[in-house]
């Protein structure tokens, strides 16, 4: 065994050039000194055990076990300086077992089979360490190119919702006041037309009933692209508001329904909240021909829970593909926040909208009911 303890100092000597890359590769804790202690360890064990067992019983395929772990966590040339070590072991072990003569050719052959499996493995770790460097690499691009499609989201939802606010506003400030003007002088027309008890009286009477209903459609339309509710009075009553406009507008029962007041720490996905709940009230109307439309608000330690239900013709078995452009809507606005979006068919008829957000309470951060 003198001849291990003669290489012991080569290998540790390898070792220690390249140590700082074998602890970053090891799986656990283990300096490069501590590798080749355990090598050498189950080297001189393994030898042992074959002098134990005689020259006619070879342990030489155990021997690949220190074999693989240094090629494995130190690389190719400790692996290789093991392989030596593993053949000088198993000659030493029957030479001490009184085999009659030494095999040379053998001796070879097993240092060369030692020497390929050792550059096999160590091509092996060479590609997993590639592979995992790309794998690394590519998650690293996915995970930014996943934050940059957050924020051009987020960016793209603000963008619409501003240019929402700024058409609403301008059909409130505008066309309503102008439609009002229009209205007030129709209306001063039928009365001098009146004064003159002229026929026309009754077409004077449809032209300022026409114009009152546009006045009503382009406020409606005004509310709905601009919801001033929302920011003034907080997401129950914005909810409460939308529920009491579309009975009116649409002569349907509409009714929302929340259990104690629901806080929102965020004027975003209160917005989003509503939008949703807008969009999946005028689908149920428009496209379900629903009759009934329940809002329902839900808040626990954590969550929020917006639910939309209808007694329509409910969703078929099989959305079409793509899905409508209210699916849509409703599935990117629940993803600008963060939030869970299900649309399904109620089984008692009609359809269900979901939509959960994860909202933590957060005593500091403003409030918006």
């Amino acid at each position: 065994m003198h001849a291990s303890s003669d290489i012991a100092p080569i290998a540790a000597a390898t070792v220690s050039k390249s140590g700082p890359s074998i602890r970053r590769t090891l799986p656990f804790t283990l300096s490069g000194a501590g590798l080749v202690i355990a090598c050498l360890f189950l080297i001189t064990l393994l030898g042992y055990l074959d002098y134990l067992t005689g020259y006619e019983q070879s342990l030489l395929l155990f021997y690949l076990v220190p074999i693989a772990l240094a090629t494995w966590f130190g690389g190719l040339v400790l692996g290789l300086i093991f392989s030596l070590l593993s053949v000088l072991a198993w000659v030493m072990s029957d030479v001490f077992a009184g085999i009659p003569t030494v095999g040379f050719w053998n001796l070879g052959m097993a240092l060369a089979a030692y020497a390929v499996f050792a550059v096999l493995l160590s091509k092996l770790r060479t590609l997993l360490d590639e592979l995992e460097h790309r794998v690394r690499e590519r998650t690293k691009e996915l995970r930014r190119e996943i934050a940059e499609r957050e924020r051009l989201d987020l960016e793209i939802a603000e963008v619409g919702d501003r240019e929402r606010r700024r058409l609403g506003q301008d059909l409130h400030d505008s066309l309503c006041q102008h439609l009002t003007g229009t209205a007030l002088t129709a209306q001063t027309l039928r009365e001098k037309l009146a004064a003159r008890s002229a026929p026309e009286i009754a077409e004077a009477d449809k032209v300022v009933r026409y114009i009152e209903e546009g006045i009503d459609l382009s406020r409606n339309m005004a509310r709905g692209f601009f919801s001033p509710e929302l920011e003034a009075e907080g997401l129950m009553f914005a909810l409460q508001s939308l529920a009491d406009t579309t009975s009116e507008r649409f002569e349907i029962a509409c009714a929302f329904e929340s259990d104690e007041v629901v806080k929102v720490p965020d004027a975003t996905v209160a917005t989003q909240m509503y939008r949703i709940a807008q969009e999946a009230v005028m689908n149920a109307i428009k496209h379900a021909n629903a009759q009934f439309v329940e809002i329902r608000l839900r808040k626990n330690a954590s969550n929020l829970t917006l639910t939309v239900s209808d007694d329509g013709d409910g969703l078929p078995d099989k959305l079409p593909q793509p899905e409508g452009l209210g699916l849509r809507l409703m599935s990117h606005g629940s993803a600008v926040i963060g939030a869970e979006f299900r649309a399904r068919r109620n089984p008692d008829g009609g359809t269900i909208v979901m939509c959960k957000v994860n909202i933590p309470n957060e005593p500091n951060s403003p409030i918006y009911e």
